[in-house]
């Protein structure tokens, strides 16, 4: 491409904005392909290590289960908690390099781990590399994609992450014959190979470019991303923004972004909370209770994994026509729907026959209903509501809070339906996506066609009634 030209033509942007896209989307596979893969080497690892005893201490086997299984998540929120500075300290693009290597080291650690304690230590790095990917992911691609395909393109993380979990499921399959978990564990690594590879040359984010002062570096990879006419306008709506942010981490509770702060946090709430999680973590224990054989536990968790895949798709096809809210109302009325249906499932004696049927139809178009709407939709919304100068620290905050919802749910499940039954817990679920449905129809903004910068004007507009002189702007000392 010649360097005298000043944008890209439509065929050229195309290609070279979905390549970017989809190497940086390779962060969400390695989100999901963790969460798939471990539900499976659990079967295996139990009879490879004496669980019952963990550093010389004899405790209870379940519970160092619950702790491997966990341990990611554990991970994963110190990730996630430092990914967010990282990402604006370090830009965008080097914190995917540093995640992948994580992510490879810790999926290298757990393939040759000699004992239970270093598998452990395995897991956790593992999972610290999973809350990097968490949050630079959907990050760098909503900065370096034009808004009229932004939503599809930050989506594809998203149909990475169920990728990810249906490839992981596969994988088990392949290897649950030898009961060969080592492998089911180290192809981890392959994954975080080809990201790094493929991240060696990409560009950075053109925002976070011109916010560290290299305003021609920014336009450079604007000229590769956008069309001539949108570079110089894109240019001018990115300096005003930077012109009007302090970008300190009291920015977060200012009274102007505060609102989109409830937004994403409670977004992150509910997504872990309406149960996705007991559904991959759990969903063979759950259709074994209803009376299949193991075998068909285990196609049926497969063909729960490809509705994610395909209906995902969906999404990624929808998102930028239908609007966000739109799929996230959909799908949240339809998940509340299924989890009613499943509770009465268990709930119904009369049903016994059929139940096993009634539960996987179920479980399947409430992932269906998940992968259309509260999936997708919170991973976009939390990547374009932030103001740019904080945008890496608020998608940490929320992105942390996320994982500990995931945690809480998968450490709380089978304690729910010991003490309030199947029904009892799947209606607790539907309760609370209900909850999320009057949230999300109240509180979250469409953001469907903006720029990040006409958002954000958007948000200052709103919490300063347009009066310019009012709005916060940059100190003297602030670079």
């Amino acid at each position: 491409m010649s360097t005298t030209r000043t944008g890209a033509t439509g065929n050229e942007r195309n290609s070279f904005i979905y390549i970017v896209a989809a190497l940086a989307a390779l962060n969400g596979l390695l989100f999901g392909f963790d969460t798939g893969v471990i539900s499976g080497a659990m079967l295996y690892i139990r009879n490879t290590f004496e669980l019952a005893t963990v550093f010389g201490y004899s405790i209870n086997a379940s519970l160092i289960e619950g702790v491997i299984v966990s341990g990611a998540m554990i991970g994963a929120i110190g990730g996630a908690a430092l990914g967010g500075r990282l990402a604006d300290r370090l830009g965008r693009r080097r914190l995917i390099l540093v995640g992948a290597v994580v992510f490879f080291v810790g999926s290298l650690i757990m393939a040759i781990a000699p004992t239970v304690e270093i598998l452990i230590v395995g897991r956790i790095v593992d999972g610290i590399g999973v809350g990097f990917a968490s949050v630079v992911g959907p990050l760098y691609i909503s900065e370096i994609s034009p808004p009229e395909i932004r939503g599809s393109l930050v989506s594809l993380n998203q149909l990475t992450i169920t990728s990810g979990i249906l490839i992981a499921y596969l994988v088990n399959f392949a290897f649950a014959s030898g009961g060969e978990w080592r492998w089911m564990l180290g192809l981890g690594m392959v994954p975080a190979a080809v990201l790094f590879v493929g991240m060696l040359f990409m560009p950075e984010s053109p925002r976070w470019l011109y916010e560290h002062g290299r305003e021609s570096d920014a336009r450079r990879v604007l000229a590769s991303t956008r069309i001539e006419s949108q570079v110089e306008d894109e240019l001018r709506e990115i300096e005003e923004t930077v012109r009007t942010e302090s970008g300190t981490l009291r920015d977060l509770f200012e009274p102007w972004v505060r609102p989109m702060l409830i937004v994403g946090v409670g977004l992150a709430v509910f997504q872990q909370v309406t149960g996705i999680n007991t559904v991959m973590y759990y969903a063979p224990t759950i259709l074994e209770s209803t009376g299949f054989a193991d075998t068909a536990s285990i196609l049926a968790t497969v063909g729960i994994g490809v509705v994610n895949v395909v209906m995902t798709v969906v999404a990624v096809l929808l998102i930028d026509r239908t609007g966000r809210r739109p799929l996230l109302l959909t799908g949240l009325g339809g998940m509340t729907v299924m989890l009613a249906v499943l509770g009465i499932a268990f709930y119904l004696p009369g049903l016994s026959g059929a139940i096993g049927w009634i539960a996987t139809g179920s479980l399947m178009l409430y992932v269906a209903f998940f992968a259309i709407g509260l999936g997708p939709v919170f991973w976009l919304m939390i990547s374009e509501i932030y103001p740019m100068e904080v945008r890496g620290t608020a998608m940490g905050v929320v992105t942390v809070v996320n994982w500990a919802g995931n945690l809480l749910v998968s450490l709380t499940f089978l304690r729910l339906v010991d003490g309030i039954g199947q029904t009892g817990t799947f209606w607790l679920y539907g309760a609370l996506s209900l909850l999320a449905l009057g949230f999300c129809y109240r509180l979250v903004p469409e953001t469907k066609g903006r720029s990040l910068e006409a958002i954000e004007a958007d948000l200052r507009e709103t919490a300063f009634g347009g009066d310019a002189s009012e709005q916060p702007r940059a100190t003297e000392t602030d670079d």
